[in-house]
């Protein structure tokens, strides 16, 4: 004999929040259910989380719209930095995520920093380009390009 439930919260071994998956009826009773981690599926409960998956499903697709339009306002920007460079092209300090957070807000565009993906500060001329991770799996490449400064 076995019972049909619903996961509230993400269960190792099991499935994820939303899953749909047979247990025994002890299990349930005893642990899933009594810690909130499932309900039984019953007729209201899989209509209630058809309706929750719509409405998620809703939600993913505005905030990826969103993201998209904000991914196409980053790659039109190029950040320009003007910095004191040696003779080998080695930066005498360095362009990091703040400055480059600088940047995109000068543009108008407010990403906060963590998002921009620098293993380590920008510290050599040229072009670089730099990954930023915007909300729903969207990821913009921001231009970045250094150039030496005129002693």
């Amino acid at each position: 004999m076995s019972v049909n439930i619903i996961l509230q919260e993400n269960v190792d071994g099991l499935g994820i929040i939303g899953d749909q998956v047979t247990v025994k009826p002890g299990y349930a009773r005893n642990y899933l259910v009594p810690k909130g981690l499932a309900v039984v599926a019953n007729e209201r409960n899989v209509k209630e989380l058809e309706h929750q998956k719509r409405q998620l499903s809703r939600k993913l697709e505005k905030a990826t719209k969103d993201a998209e339009a904000i991914k196409a306002r980053i790659e039109k920007v190029t950040a320009e930095f003007t910095q004191r460079a040696s003779e080998e092209g080695k930066l005498f300090g360095s362009v990091t995520s703040m400055d480059l957070e600088a940047k995109l807000q000068a543009a108008g565009i407010e990403i906060d920093r963590k998002k921009i993906q620098l293993a380590e500060p920008i510290k050599s001329l040229g072009e670089h380009v730099v990954s930023v991770k915007l909300d729903a799996g969207v990821a913009a490449e921001l231009k970045v390009v250094v150039t030496a400064e005129e002693a």
